[in-house]
């Protein structure tokens, strides 16, 4: 399985879990990065680190560590249908 931090710029991919049991992982849950979601990586800061995110219709940023929680399946071609 992929990570989220391993995603291209400009590419979706679909949550499949976000792992861990922490505080990180429970504010992720409730910033809507939840298993069935489509996120699409919209960009990075120069160095890398935030990543920015396209999420539920809004914009995300989170660090490269927190996206490592985060298991995705890329969509390759298919559209991402809203949740």
């Amino acid at each position: 399985m992929t990570s989220l931090k391993e995603v291209a710029v400009g590419s979706t991919a679909e949550v499949e879990v976000v792992t861990g049991s922490d505080p990180t992982t429970e504010r992720l849950l409730e910033m809507g990065i939840t298993p069935g979601v489509h996120v699409k990586v919209v960009g990075t800061a120069p160095l890398g680190c935030p990543l920015e995110l396209e999420v539920r219709g809004y914009r995300l940023s989170i660090r490269r560590n927190e996206a490592a929680r985060v298991a995705v399946c890329p969509t390759l071609g298919r559209r991402p249908v809203p949740r």
